[in-house]
């Protein structure tokens, strides 16, 4: 079993043995970092409303093409989640869950879209091998779309990077997992150390609370399972409960007194 290492340089940051100081000298001349640089994994509060990094117009090159982020979103949910590197041992096993899990999140209307710091012609090249590791589960291309965020500049606006760096001495990308809803605004923000592998089967779980709770005045209790009950939104009022939820609601007694924890059954439509 391979795992990737926790030190500054990790196994995706491991430098070619055939690459040369001039070469490395050229690559670091060709990616220009912004004025205002750091190596944080803090999503600036200025851009968690809205998760297009420049402008609604701007186009990323991806492996299906130039994409802009508001076209391929369109009204629908969506996911942005980054990786570490291509051809490292953690991000291959999550690209491939990613891809087995993909039709249950198109049926839940979600478009998903992966980006790393690596280059087009890497992505194309490591697909083979994530499909290789899902064996005959999926094959062919990606079903979403990967950023070649070679200039790191989706990266540092949206504080992806952590302060590994690869064999040029630039910094990676963290495990982010961004939701996004239909009006382009953040919902959640998730981030991984390079050493953890994400959960997609909890990603999905959140997916459904998110969906389920901007339709329904509820919230999802602790290890909520879609089907299990949920809890009526402490702005409901008494009465306003009974013709919202006409399954009923249950109210837990507590030793306070107080009537805030209320369950009925997961609302259906």
């Amino acid at each position: 079993m391979e795992y990737e290492q926790s030190s500054r340089r990790s196994t995706c940051a491991a430098r070619p043995a055939h690459t040369s100081r001039s070469a490395i000298k050229r690559a670091r001349a060709r990616i220009r970092l912004h004025p205002d640089f750091s190596l944080t994994a803090k999503l600036p509060p200025c851009r968690a409303s809205c998760l297009e990094t420049t402008s609604p117009t701007s186009r990323r090159k991806t492996t299906c093409g130039k994409i802009n982020f508001y076209e391929f979103l369109g009204n629908s949910w969506g996911i942005l989640f980054s990786h570490p590197g291509d051809y490292t041992p953690v991000c291959t096993t999550e690209l491939a869950r990613a891809a087995q899990l993909y039709p249950e999140f198109a049926r839940r209307g979600i478009r998903m879209i992966s980006l790393s710091v690596n280059s087009m012609e890497d992505h194309r090249g490591w697909i083979k091998d994530i499909n290789a590791y899902n064996g005959d589960k999926i094959s062919g291309a990606m079903p979403f779309p990967m950023i070649a965020d070679e200039k790191r500049d989706v990266s540092i606006k949206l504080g992806m990077l952590n302060a590994e760096t690869d064999y040029i001495d630039l910094p990676l990308t963290v495990r982010s997992v961004f939701i996004i809803d239909p009006d382009k605004k953040l919902k959640l923000s998730l981030l991984y150390p390079a050493s953890t592998g994400r959960n997609f089967d909890e990603i999905l779980r959140v997916v459904d609370s998110l969906q389920l709770t901007a339709k329904h005045k509820i919230a999802t209790p602790v290890d909520w399972q879609p089907g299990d009950k949920v809890i009526v939104s402490s702005s409901v009022s008494e009465d306003e409960a009974r013709k919202l939820f006409p399954c009923g609601v249950c109210t837990k007694d507590l030793p306070s007194g107080k009537k805030y924890l209320r369950f009925t059954p997961q609302p259906r439509d």
